[in-house]
């Protein structure tokens, strides 16, 4: 009969509409999702084989902070009671660490970074933890090494009192920094071919940085205590 549509017309007409008014946006998305996902994983995967391979200079520049501290107040603390404020001092001391080892790969974080400064996702709980890693790398490279001689002789100079107040505010900007990489959930989605082995490959990556981290960590912790002749 004259006017009316057949299946396939239908069908067809039905899938005409279906591409111009959907798919075209979802593709977008897809492609812009899929784009940002790339881009993180390369720059989270040249970082951290950056920082993993190269551990060694993050081992030596902490020798020379010990050395730097060891000649300029060795056992400064020799005789300092254990208490809550020796924690503080204690916590100051992981802050000189971990601003030493962001400085020594200053270059590779900052080129992070920029490539994932500028990234955005469809789905802004994606977005924000990126914003958010970005951020607290930041505050690490600009974290300075603080005074530690002055700040223990100002606690004796008190009678070990209460710390003077620069190291109760270091201590608490060096503890309130975050720095975790975008939760796999959140970059699962938009995973396209090799981008999942890429990220595989990132994640035994940070692995073996969390490892080297926790095993050398402690031990350079406990180090520079001793250098320094402060209870953990």
């Amino acid at each position: 009969m004259r006017g009316r549509l057949t299946s396939a017309a239908l069908a067809t007409a039905a899938l005409a509409l279906a591409l111009a008014v959907a798919p075209a946006g979802a593709a977008a998305i897809s492609s812009r999702d899929i784009a940002a996902t790339h881009a993180y994983l390369t720059a989270d995967h040249a970082v951290l084989h950056t920082t993993v391979s190269t551990w060694s200079r993050v081992e030596s520049a902490i020798g020379k902070l010990d050395a730097r501290f060891g000649a300029e107040c060795p056992h400064i603390g020799a005789g300092s009671p254990q208490s809550d404020e020796e924690q503080k001092l204690s916590l100051e001391v992981a802050g000189a660490l971990w601003a030493t080892g962001y400085h020594t790969n200053a270059r590779a974080v900052q080129s992070f970074v920029k490539a994932v400064g500028r990234l955005t996702w469809s789905n802004p709980a994606t977005t924000r933890a990126a914003r958010s890693l970005t951020r607290g790398l930041t505050e690490m490279t600009k974290l300075g090494v603080p005074p530690l001689c002055a700040d223990v002789r100002a606690w004796a100079a008190s009678g070990y009192g209460a710390v003077p107040v620069d190291v109760v505010r270091y201590a608490k900007h060096a503890e309130a920094v975050e720095v975790k990489q975008i939760p796999h959930r959140l970059l699962a989605p938009f995973l396209q071919g090799s981008d999942r082995r890429l990220a595989a490959r990132d994640e035994q990556l940070n692995t073996r940085f969390e490892e080297l981290e926790f095993q050398h960590g402690q031990d350079q912790w406990n180090r520079l205590l001793e250098v320094l002749s402060l209870n953990q």
